[in-house]
């Protein structure tokens, strides 16, 4: 679900002869990547940040917009999609630049220090420091291995939903036994303007990962004729006139039953990839860079880890833990950036005038 930003909060990156000249560069978009923009934007240091994504919001936005999110501090319950747009309010006063829809392809280190950094689309950088915020890499969804089903995906293959309303009315079959596969299953089956024609389940067991709450209602569904469920695997599929009818379903019986569709959306979840950055001479550690818990540096003098990407001795993959490590990042990497500053020291965003400026607010007068 593609959040609705206007121009004011994001600054899409201009047409730019040579390396673009940086201070820093963050490489993912996700909530952990935007509020490393924040804590750069307190030190006074702009940031470009690089997402694969049309659109910022990593993660959360890309797999559960809607889903409850409940262990943000302060914040009782969120979406993905409002914490998103909460991240971006918060760091519209620094100004960040954004390229979406490209990946880094290439990061090397130049004799002055600096790193070159270039993206799939040709963009290229000159920068002090990079951040990799790019949560466990690029997500890959796991597909399902038929003969000839390859060539509907995008048209009535899925491995994820974007927009339900383009599911209203169809025939769907859904395959998977996670949260994602049940909860598009409830959301499909139960009235409202997404209700499908016919929903039928497809896992390869009677036992599932989802949420018990969501079990028991698809069951509940089942008995009141609402849905299906069949335990099976997909062996085979059926076609006519170069549109994809119907799949072949094996079940624990050995018994194979053709299955009638217009849809088939496959949950089997995402398998990240860490793709070029396993080539940037970075210390890693089953798929995840090492870091200090100092300032969140990787091996690499100036190249920065925060989030879901890096590993360290109690390492907990909690949003909030993200929040915590962008800013010790922060503060690892001014002095390379000021490295005529001296030391940099910790000011309250509640009583510094300095930053009150920087974030475009009034101090407030206390009597």
């Amino acid at each position: 679900m593609e959040p609705k930003l206007s121009p004011a909060v994001i600054q899409t990156a201009q047409a730019h002869e040579g390396p673009i000249e940086t201070d820093a560069v963050i490489i993912g978009a996700g909530p952990v990547g935007l509020f490393q923009v924040f804590e750069l934007g307190l030190l006074e240091i702009k940031a470009h940040v690089i997402d694969s994504l049309a659109y910022p919001g990593g993660q959360p936005i890309e797999l559960y917009p809607d889903k409850p999110i409940y262990d943000i501090p302060a914040i009782p319950v969120c979406t993905g999609k409002e914490l998103t747009d909460a991240l971006l309010k918060q760091i519209e006063p620094f100004g960040a630049t954004f390229h979406l829809g490209q990946t880094v392809t290439a990061v090397q280190k130049q004799d002055d220090g600096r790193f070159y950094v270039e993206t799939s689309k040709g963009t290229r950088f000159l920068t002090k420091t990079i951040f990799i915020a790019a949560g466990v890499g690029a997500f890959e969804p796991r597909t399902l291995k038929v003969d000839g089903l390859d060539k509907y995906e995008g048209s009535q293959l899925f491995y994820r939903v974007k927009n339900p309303a383009d599911f209203a009315g169809k025939n769907l079959v859904i395959v998977g036994g996670g949260d994602s596969a049940l909860d598009w299953t409830l959301n499909f089956t139960n009235e409202g303007p997404n209700k499908a024609e016919s929903v039928i389940l497809v896992h390869r067991r009677d036992g599932f990962k989802a949420a018990p709450a969501s079990v028991a209602k698809m069951k509940e569904l089942c008995d009141a004729y609402e849905m299906q469920f069949m335990v099976g695997q997909i062996t085979a599929i059926e076609e006519k006139d170069g549109k994809l009818t119907g799949v072949k379903v094996t079940g624990g019986d050995g018994v194979t039953r053709v299955v009638p569709l217009d849809t088939l959306l496959v949950f089997f979840g995402l398998s990240p990839k860490l793709g070029p950055i396993a080539d940037w001479g970075l210390d890693i550690e089953r798929k995840q860079l090492v870091v200090d818990t100092e300032k969140f540096s990787t091996n690499v003098p100036g190249i920065f880890a925060v989030g879901d990407i890096n590993t360290y001795p109690g390492k907990k993959k909690l949003i909030l833990s993200g929040f915590h490590e962008c800013a010790l990042a922060a503060f690892g990497a001014a002095p390379i950036i000021f490295p005529d500053k001296g030391k940099i020291h910790l000011q309250y965003t509640t009583t510094s005038p300095k930053l009150h400026k920087v974030l475009g607010v009034e101090t407030p007068v206390f009597d």
